[in-house]
């Protein structure tokens, strides 16, 4: 089979499930994950000729595909704020507007300062902090001793030194001081799940993902808690937020006596972030 035939191939069978720009994508992203093929050289090829083990791998992956698995999953691998993480179903899926959370603090936070990030996941966010700014002391949480080892790996690959925390943020104590929190902690309300792709609910770690419709804000006022009393004076919180619900978090950090309260839109012009300074009465 020639690679041209092989695109065709995948495009028809799986425009039954993703849109075509999509599926193109993916075509690309495993043109140069199994054939070498880099996207700029694969606008120039068509003719090459395609051999039964490299047919068999994309077969394999246009099945997975099909079942609405995330190719981050498929491949292991994922991007984010231009490092390469190991990516498996153990943590979500790093996300592009996550990738503005970290650019915020970058370009917000230039001081020798001590970074904690609760609920690490992959260690995305820690990692591209602690390799863009080697001025920074970064740590980072999380309750899943998975996750962690995850993290971890991450760590090593991308040649950063982060101090990994295996424990819940509602029962953790420290007597440790950071000058910087930040999180980016389950926010869906089970009532949006209407709303979340199959490739979503059906394969990403759900307690990372969901929180009770009667308390949407529970991890947010747990890491405020903690931050009474191990945040520095004048220390910065900064996370990430369910978009329908800017205005409770507004009000939350208010409540925790926090000042200079910043809401920032995503590149989508949503609500996705704040941030807020700790006030020396908190």
């Amino acid at each position: 089979m020639k690679l041209k035939d092989l695109k065709i191939d995948f495009i028809t069978k799986l425009s039954v499930t993703y849109q075509k720009e999509e599926v193109l994508s993916f075509f690309k992203i495993l043109c140069e994950e199994y054939l070498n093929i880099t996207p700029t050289k694969l606008l120039l090829v068509g003719e090459e000729l395609i051999n039964k083990e490299q047919f068999d791998m994309f077969s394999k992956v246009m099945i997975r595909l099909l079942n609405e698995e995330p190719i981050q999953y498929i491949l292991n691998t994922t991007s984010f704020y231009g490092l390469d993480f190991i990516c498996t179903p153990s943590a979500l899926i790093p996300r592009p507007e996550t990738e503005e959370l970290v650019d915020w603090i970058l370009k917000s936070e230039k001081n020798k300062i001590s970074i904690l990030d609760i609920g690490t996941g992959t260690g995305c966010i820690p990692i591209s902090l602690a390799k863009n700014n080697t001025d920074y002391t970064v740590s980072a949480l999380d309750i899943s001793d998975v996750a962690l080892e995850l993290a971890k790996d991450n760590a090593q690959k991308n040649e950063v030194d982060i101090s990994f925390i295996s424990a819940d943020i509602f029962s953790y104590t420290s007597e440790k001081k950071y000058d910087l929190i930040v999180s980016n902690p389950p926010y869906v309300r089970n009532l949006e799940k209407i709303k979340i792709q199959n490739n979503v609910l059906n394969f990403e770690p759900p307690l990372a993902l969901f929180v009770d419709d009667d308390d949407p804000l529970v991890f947010y006022r747990a890491i405020l808690e903690f931050a009474k009393s191990n945040l520095s004076e004048k220390g910065s919180v900064y996370f990430e937020i369910n978009e329908n619900l800017f205005n409770e978090m507004e009000s939350l950090l208010a409540s925790y006596r926090f000042s200079e309260i910043e809401l920032k839109k995503d590149v989508f012009g949503k609500y996705r972030f704040i941030r807020g300074l700790k006030s020396s009465s908190s």
